[in-house]
């Protein structure tokens, strides 16, 4: 599938996960107290010539895989900073924290963090804050990710700390064969149940899942309506009562899973021979899966997880200012545009929403009503999402710090896959 061949190249081994969940990950308000960032950087000078990513799959487009979609040779150009041949690619949070660490390899200049890995990074002192003033298209970020009054803005601003820029965002939605499963799903439960209305799950088998601790909180937050006795308010935020139920019931769903996916073309390639016909997915599985199978998107009723994702600055990055240049630079709208039709992503910039729409083209109007796009630009769309983050001890709220942290999560997804 042509879809697939740029991304098989092969990735390196996953770096020592220790690394990436050690003790400090406890965002201001936990246990460590106040953060005060490592550096901060309030200004931008010449390019170095060099710019070193981590990122995921998808986020750093330059024209390989299709000619259409190339925003970072243009970058290259217009800053002279060499980017296309420095970049590596990451499937889980927890290998992006461990390369921004890693000793005595490739110092990293910057990393396109989701929630469950900016925080660590924020209070591991491996980010540095910026000043806002660098970057106009602040003014442009959607309300609750904006840093005036924003409500969803923990991931990445911590003690009035600025670290990075916001990116793209969207929902780990409910991903489904449209000709092998029927009706259309509103409901989790097809992914849960071992039984439906009496009957042995008819896609056991055939269901996948995300191969990573943070999927704990997709089976939390079924919880929360299905056992509501368990009292679960926030799915990253679990009692070990919660937790231990959660861990049940995708001890139980496993099973019935025909695989784990975490690069995302092993569940377009499911998807494509037909031994995945339901799971949890983002946006780019569903784009790239519609080519070649039946597919199509819900969002249960039960609500979905997501993510909302941040360039951040190495506090020790050898090419700061290329760095900062590629900062400014994914905050413009057109380049948000870009990604998001490549991605299925929301743009963090609401003016590229428009464009969006704009770049779709023919049939644009009847793709942007899907669940694909939709939600760019919706404030009460991303206010419903429970984005990813780092699961600690202290519950933030009266309950104290009587949570499961994540190094429990570790253990027990290691223990649920078997």
């Amino acid at each position: 599938m042509r879809k697939v061949s740029r991304w098989l190249v092969v990735i390196a081994t996953l770096m020592l996960v220790a690394a990436a969940c050690g003790d400090d990950t406890t965002p201001s308000g936990g246990d460590g107290g106040t953060i005060e960032p490592a550096k901060t950087y309030d200004s931008i000078g010449d390019g170095e010539g060099e710019l070193h990513l981590i990122a995921w799959n998808g986020y750093t487009e330059f024209g390989d895989y299709d000619p259409a979609y190339d925003w970072v040779t243009p970058f290259e150009k217009e800053s002279g900073c060499e980017t296309s041949d420095f970049i590596k690619y990451a499937d889980t949070s927890d290998e992006m924290v461990s390369l921004m660490r890693q000793g005595g390899g490739t110092v990293y200049d910057g990393v396109s963090a989701s929630g469950n890995a900016s925080n660590k990074l924020i209070a591991g002192h491996d980010v540095g804050a910026v000043d806002t003033s660098l970057f106009p298209d602040f003014a442009n970020v959607i309300g609750p990710l904006n840093p005036e009054g924003g409500t969803s803005t923990s991931h990445y601003i911590v003690d009035d700390h600025i670290y990075g820029t916001p990116w793209m965002y969207g929902p780990n939605f409910l991903m489904y064969n449209t000709d092998k499963v029927t009706p259309a799903p509103t409901s989790w439960d097809i992914t849960f149940e071992p039984t439906l209305d009496g009957q042995p799950n008819p896609y056991s088998g055939s269901i996948t899942g995300y191969d990573d601790p943070i999927f704990i909180a997709d089976a939390a937050l079924y919880l929360k309506t299905h056992n509501p006795d368990l009292g679960i308010t926030d799915p990253y935020e679990l009692t070990q009562e919660q937790f231990d139920a959660a861990i049940a019931l995708l001890k139980a769903q496993q099973p019935m899973i025909t695989k784990y996916w975490s690069l995302y073309t092993d569940e377009i390639d499911g998807f494509n021979d037909g031994s995945m016909l339901v799971g949890t997915a983002w946006p780019v599985n569903l784009t790239y899966t519609k080519d070649d199978a039946p597919a199509a998107a819900a969002i249960p009723s039960e609500g979905v997880t997501g993510w909302a994702d941040t360039w951040m600055i190495s506090a020790n990055a050898p090419h700061p200012n290329c760095m900062l240049k590629w900062m400014q630079w994914s905050m413009k709208p057109d380049i948000q545009a870009q990604v998001g039709i490549f991605y299925g992503a929301a743009g963090s910039n609401t003016k590229s929403c428009d464009l969006i729409a704009d770049g779709l083209g023919e049939g644009g109007t009847d793709l942007v009503n899907t669940v694909e796009y939709s939600f760019c630009g919706n404030e009460e769309f991303l206010n419903s999402l429970h984005l990813w983050k780092t699961p600690e001890a202290n519950c933030h709220d009266d309950r104290g710090n009587v949570c499961v942290d994540y190094s429990q999560w570790l253990t027990s997804w290691t223990e649920v896959k078997g």
